[in-house]
């Protein structure tokens, strides 16, 4: 477990031993300064790390469906609150955290407590900001709600456990608080339907079956039964009769109810009411909210149309790329001749799930052999891989990440969709298990919710461009680690990188520039060689998600340029290995603040 140094005692030690004997005086009032300075900067640094904690208590608090993954029991029978309440109660929060913020100062910080306070004051500065926009009027998306985490916890495969008797009560429990939530989202959809703010149709369209799935008829044929089908060993008789009779009580008065009438509010009520538009830019204030979501999602003052631009300049890169493995596969045809026969050929795709998470599991183990070739720091937790439940597998994208829990006890989870065989081609294999798995997602966030000392706030924070800039990052290492010899993975690599290319141009279109969503699906695929059920499901999480998508090549961009930055500073004392362990030991961050801690970094070397 690598634990981050803290500088200032050694620091003190080394200016104090800065005598010269001819201004006897001066060092030693040197010496008391310094000293009274590390004392300061230690109690500061409790101070803060004190708010720091308290903070992240009381945030986990207003979200125990997110604590879950915390492993805390105290949240296993909790739902959250209805979306009123919780606005309410968020924008308290903020407010108390700011007020205590301002009585730190961050002069006396040093080390870590700099670096949360300058995290935890931006986090705070953003929440203030996004008061200004309808936020809540779109509570839930095709993408994610509390509804598709419910069923997921519910079905037993989630991070909620079901080991005893006391956590089959307790999920009883979290069950009973769906329905006021979901009343909640429901009114908040309303008034977004009175005053403009409503989803697309196309998106609220996809909402519909993810709720409909629920709707039974018989308790044993729902998800929410199948914990019942699994009782653990040592469950009494008496126990196990009375859950049964409890389970099915709950989800036939409770559960089933609440899904079918929110199907209902959406096919009746909502859908008839929803925009036709797919752009942040045609709601009120459209173009300030997403100018907004860019700068929470990259984290860098960047607008939408120098991201546009380069975009397509990355987007015509990758495609002569691309040429040039068509031109050394042999393959007679132009670029999109050659799309076509990507897409189409049965040679590159899987005839079964089964074969899918098979060709995952094996790369796994190829991968994590070439792993100390760059780094010299690794995670405990291991990860498994996954097939996506069939629930929500029409709606998820084609592979995701859920890290570890943070007691240790359930791995990372690496997820395939297997839903469509034909968006999961044998060439992809090992560009994404690099970005899903390691070293990509599951490397960096379970490595930092192993870091000893660091802050709750940041062991358990994400922020999408470091997060999303390291994963695609960590694909570009593939040829440093061995990988992608075989020229079909290559172009596997150059399918996701283009992705993420046309990411930065697709999302400002449809965000800032007017695009619909054909010309947004269109481009995507005259671009790539893409399943066109995967381009239309990645397009329409960037209408649900704005500027979500953008930090992906923006993230690695900044990364790929610190790299950079500090093999021309120190030359022969650059070290790959040192370099990454440096992005990686102190968590998530901002790139700003990362930019700034990597250069102080390079500069302490030279």
């Amino acid at each position: 477990m690598f634990k981050p140094a803290t500088l200032i005692i050694a620091m003190a030690a080394a200016l104090s031993g800065c005598q010269t004997t001819n201004e006897a005086p001066k060092p030693v009032v040197e010496k008391e300064i310094v000293v009274k300075q590390a004392v300061n900067n230690e109690a500061e640094n409790a101070k803060l790390n004190v708010l720091l904690e308290a903070y992240f208590q009381q945030s986990s608090d207003l979200a125990p469906m997110y604590g879950t993954y915390l492993g805390e029991e105290k949240y296993f029978s909790q739902f959250d609150l209805p979306v009123f309440e919780a606005r309410a109660a968020y924008t308290q929060l903020v407010d108390n955290y700011r007020k205590q913020l301002s009585e730190i100062d961050p002069n006396k910080l040093s080390g870590q407590a700099k670096l949360s306070y300058d995290i935890i004051s931006r986090d705070l500065e953003l929440a203030v900001r996004a008061r200004e926009f309808p936020n809540i009027l779109l509570p839930i998306n095709q993408m994610e709600g509390l509804h598709n985490e419910l069923a997921a916890f519910g079905s037993g495969e989630s991070a909620q456990p079901f080991n005893t008797v006391a956590d089959y009560r307790a999920f009883l429990a979290r069950a009973k608080g769906f329905k006021p939530w979901l009343e909640s989202v429901k009114e908040a959809m309303r008034q977004g339907t009175e005053q403009g703010v409503t989803l697309p149709k196309p998106l609220a369209m996809k909402l519909v079956p993810q709720f409909a799935a629920h709707v039974v008829y018989n308790a044993e044929d729902s998800l929410f039964w199948q914990p019942i089908k699994r009782f653990p060993v040592g469950f009494t008789a008496a126990e196990k009769a009375a859950l049964v009779a409890e389970y099915k009580e709950a989800i036939m008065t409770d559960i089933i109810p609440a899904y079918r009438d929110m199907a209902e509010f959406l096919e009746e009520v909502y859908i008839p009411k929803c925009r036709t538009s797919v752009g942040f830019s045609d709601l009120p204030n459209g173009k300030a909210w997403y100018q907004l979501q860019i700068e929470s999602h990259t984290s860098l003052a960047l607008g939408a149309d120098e991201i546009h631009d380069i975009g397509m300049q990355e987007v015509t890169r990758i495609r002569s790329e691309m040429e040039k493995v068509r031109e050394q596969v042999g393959f007679n045809g132009d670029l999109q001749a050659f799309f076509k026969h990507l897409r189409d050929s049965d040679e590159f795709y899987f005839d079964s799930a089964e074969a899918v998470i098979k060709a995952y599991e094996e790369v796994k183990k190829t991968i994590d052999a070439k792993l100390p070739l760059l780094f010299d720091v690794a995670p405990k937790a291991d990860y498994v891989v996954k097939a996506v439940e069939a629930f929500r597998a029409e709606s998820a994208p084609g592979a995701s990440y859920q890290g570890p829990s943070a007691d240790g006890s359930n791995p990372g989870i690496f997820y395939i969709n297997t839903f469509n065989l034909k968006a999961q081609p044998k060439f992809i294999v090992e560009t994404l298990s690099i970005h899903e798995a390691a070293p990509g997602h599951h490397f960096q966030i379970a490595l930092q919710q192993e870091i000893e000392d660091l802050p709750s706030f940041r062991k358990f924070a994400g922020y999408t461009v470091f997060a999303e800039g390291w994963a695609l990052y960590a694909e570009s290492l593939g040829k440093e680690m061995g990988l992608f010899s075989d020229p079909y993975m290559w172009y596997g690599r150059l399918v996701d990188e283009q992705l993420r290319a046309m990411r930065l141009v697709v999302d400002t279109g449809l965000h800032a520039k007017g695009w619909s969503r054909e010309q947004a699906i269109a481009f995507m695929l005259e671009n790539s060689s893409m399943a066109e059920s995967d381009v239309t499901a990645e397009v329409e999480r960037y209408i649900a998600w704005p500027g979500q998508a953008l930090s992906y090549k923006l993230g690695q961009f900044k990364i790929r340029e610190l790299r950079d930055y500090a093999t021309s500073k120190l030359g022969a004392k650059f070290d790959v290995k040192a370099f990454h362990r440096e992005v990686l030991i102190d968590g998530a961050m901002p790139m700003p603040i990362l930019e700034a801690k990597i250069k102080a970094w390079v500069a302490a070397q030279l």
